[in-house]
């Protein structure tokens, strides 16, 4: 596998469009950093680290509108590729849907949201868009 960030944000969207409850993805550092931000953001419902075998995994609860069943997340976009990396400094970070949605990047600092990044002044690689 050649983009695990990818894999993780596909894994996601396929089980938003099956209206899956729940999804398990392979777990590494920045894989738990992602997933603490769309949780702490409202995105999704909960997550769950389980160390079994070599790398571990995520489990992770989705979030739906209980009376339309509309996922939380509409947009899962991937920004920086492997082939392709995309920074940006503190004072042109991107926002995403006017304010509406988070970009979360991976900075010096640790992986954060582009609100956090903006306080904090500091610039990075752009991960993804959420919204």
């Amino acid at each position: 596998m050649t983009d695990p960030i990818a894999d993780y944000l596909t894994r996601l969207r396929n089980a938003i469009k099956a209206n899956h409850r729940v999804v398990e993805v392979p777990a590494s550092n920045l894989k738990k950093d992602i997933t603490k931000i769309l949780f702490e953001k409202g995105y999704i419902l909960n997550y769950k680290f389980v160390d079994e075998g070599p790398q571990g995994s995520i489990k992770i609860a989705l979030k739906y509108d209980p009376i339309n069943k509309v996922n939380a997340i509409k947009k899962l976009i991937r920004i920086s590729s492997p082939g392709l990396r995309r920074y940006a400094g503190h004072k042109n970070l991107p926002r995403v849907l006017n304010g509406l949605g988070i970009a979360i990047l991976s900075t010096s600092r640790g992986v954060m949201t582009d609100k956090e990044a903006r306080e904090q002044k500091v610039g990075g690689e752009v991960i993804c868009y959420v919204y």
